[in-house]
């Protein structure tokens, strides 16, 4: 695990100097050996830099930049099984002298080239030049779980696993894209391949791009998507077959993610999810498995009772915090740099702060996030199929119209209850629109575009994001699929694994996602909604082979999210925080909102009316973030 950073600079303004400047901005991200080489190509210099978090051969031997024949390679990620590509490699002639996983990759282009990523099973995110060809060759891997971001503009492209080495560049254009912040107050973050700065974009997942040196020509190429696993035959397995197979990719997948020459742990929630993940890999191990867990001390979002008894099953070495308002407070400044675009998933709170326990004493952690988007564990799954398959679609249409004739804020009783404007405002375009995959599109909003839009003066976003696919979803294999396959697209890869990648980085660790190996992906992709939601009952096949570990007794009980309890501490601990940033005059000077509808949503917030706490929380993030990156630099 690592940061990579770097430029192709056809001006030839850069320098040494300044590439190791990009790079050591990511310093959090691999403070074990730092690596910065330019090179002179006739049209360009080309800047490759490396910050290590030793975790798999910790001699000098993994040292990065790598360079083999024509290539020089830096890399973010792990490749879990590169001791089988390697021999494979060996029956082909080629000889090694580290035990790295990079060399293996390195390697591994020059025999395979592209087609070197179809045997590797892991996540990266790697930059190669290669002299022959005269081009830069850019990868990120099939989930998206190591980030790779770009910015192109005036002769001169740049390359980061965050965005702030970019702002270490003298000539970057940190100007402002509205539209990716109207974005990021609908869906709390920003959709890829959006940035919140112009010309600045993230790689999307699955992808290649290729740098021409000869021409500037920059191309984009797909080498995998889910979608396409979405679109395979349903398989026609038994029932009992499909939970046995499932748990045999599930247990390769978990013991993959084990392989570290350091100390590795799990983060324990208590849900399935993280459960999975800690009894199969303590099932077989030999030594007591490392667990981690937050709780609260507002009970109502505490479940960490719960993961303490799981933990005490299985018999990991768990290690649990609980905290309080005080704890957020001193993490709630430092976000915009943990986080250096908007972003507020409130779980960045948790994630942050059970990162920082893990550090002590591992350094490799495994998160569990994907369950949900392969198990069908979300009730807007359900929500979604439910409002657009229960009522015939012309009903919908009709009734779609008559609620615009209808102010909400005039319909006596339903007016007082939690976001009732939002929640009306959703269901008119889900019916209007009639489509599973519109509806999960609106239910994933906190604010809608709509409400967006005069928060922000009446700019409205022309974006079109992943949750607007339409004839790419045509050939799903079954309804349920198609939604699975969009959250996949979207707030999995775009929250959920952002959130784990930067928290678990911020405090030098290195976050692993068992459940989002591809072949687990590929399998469950062709199981039927009826054996992933059955009797209502939504994970089933999660949940049957969890209840194989441990008893269901201390598994069954009510869904909770990871969440902090941000509704209660804004009312009270910190609410001057919220008063300040959220204050006329800070929005003012941010020059992006109309400060008269924010005050509106703000002070009836604070006088305990049935406000969504996430719209406010989504303009304090965007604020702090601000403060951090425009102001201050």
């Amino acid at each position: 695990m690592c940061g990579i950073a770097g430029f192709i600079d056809f001006s030839k303004k850069a320098s040494l100097p300044v590439l190791k400047d990009m790079t050591d901005a990511l310093l959090h991200r691999g403070p074990d050996d730092g690596g910065y080489e330019v090179f002179e190509h006739p049209n360009a210099l080309i800047g490759l830099g490396q910050r290590r978090l030793s975790i798999l051969d910790l001699s000098s031997g993994g040292h990065q930049p790598m360079h083999f024949k024509q290539y020089t390679m830096i890399f973010n990620g792990e490749v879990y099984n590169f001791k089988e590509i390697r021999r494979e490699l060996e029956h082909q002639g080629y000889r090694f002298t580290s035990s790295s996983d990079t060399e293996v990759l390195i390697k591994g282009y020059d025999c395979w080239k592209e087609k070197i990523v179809d045997r590797c099973i892991g996540m990266f995110a790697f930059v190669i030049y290669d002299r022959e060809e005269q081009q830069v060759i850019f990868c990120r891997d099939r989930a998206g779980v190591k980030p790779l971001y770009y910015y192109w503009h005036n002769n001169v492209l740049l390359f980061a696993s965050e965005l702030k080495s970019f702002s270490r560049f003298p000539d970057f254009e940190k100007k402002i894209d509205v539209n990716s912040v109207s974005l990021f107050l609908q869906y709390s973050y920003i959709p890829a391949p959006y940035t919140i700065f112009e010309h600045t974009h993230k790689l999307k997942p699955g992808h290649f791009m290729h740098l021409s040196l000869k021409n500037k020509a920059l191309t984009t190429s797909e080498y995998w998507s889910v979608l396409d696993a979405y679109r395979q035959p349903l398989t026609g397995m038994y029932e009992g077959d499909i939970i046995r197979h499932t748990k045999e990719l599930m247990e390769s997948a978990y013991k993959y993610r084990m392989v570290a020459d350091v100390p590795v742990g799990v983060f324990l929630s208590g849900g399935y999810d993280s459960s999975s993940v800690a009894a199969i890999l303590q099932a077989s191990s030999g030594s007591r498995l490392k667990t981690f867990t937050i709780g609260y001390k507002e009970a109502q979002f505490d479940e960490s009772k719960e993961a303490r008894r799981i933990a005490q099953h299985l018999g990991t070495d768990h290690t649990e915090w609980i905290v309080g308002a005080s704890d957020a407070r001193d993490i709630l400044e430092h976000l915009p740099e943990i986080y250096d675009e908007p972003f507020a998933d409130n779980s960045t709170v948790p994630t942050t702060l059970v990162s920082k326990l893990a550090a002590k004493q591992v350094k490799v952690v495994l998160s569990a996030d994907g369950g949900d988007e392969l198990f069908a564990g979300y009730n807007k799954f359900n929500q979604s199929l439910h409002y657009t398959e229960s009522m015939p679609k012309s009903l919908q249409g009709v009734v779609s119209k008559v609620m615009k004739l209808v102010n909400p804020a005039h319909i006596p009783y339903f007016n007082k209850q939690y976001n009732f404007a939002s929640r009306y405002e959703k269901m008119k375009l889900i019916w209007a629109s009639g489509k599973s995959q519109q509806a999960l599109k609106y239910i994933s909003q906190y604010i809608t575009e709509t409400e967006a839009a005069s928060y922000l003066g009446g700019t409205r976003c022309t974006y079109k994001t992943n949750f607007d696919m339409n004839g790419e979803l045509n050939n799903i294999n079954d309804s349920l699929n198609r939604l699975l396959s969009v959250d996949y697209k979207t707030f999995l890869v775009d929250n959920n694994l952002v959130k784990v990648d930067r928290a678990t980085m911020s405090v030098s660790i290195e976050g692993r996602e068992p459940m989002l190996d591809h072949r687990l992906v590929e399998f469950l992709a062709k199981v039927p909604a009826h054996v992933k939601v059955k009797n209502k009952i939504n994970k089933y096949i999660l949940k049957e082979i969890v209840h194989q570990y441990i008893p269901k007794t201390l598994m069954d009980r009510p869904k909770r999210p990871f969440i902090a309890p941000l509704t209660h501490w804004f009312r009270d601990e910190l609410k001057e925080q919220m008063a300040y940033y959220l204050s006329p005059a800070k929005l003012e000077q941010t020059g992006l909102f109309d400060p008269a509808h924010i005050q509106t949503l703000k002070q009836n917030y604070f006088d305990g009316g049935k406000v969504s706490h996430q719209k406010l929380w989504n303009i304090l993030v965007f604020q702090l973030w601000y403060s951090r990156w425009m102001e201050q630099l």
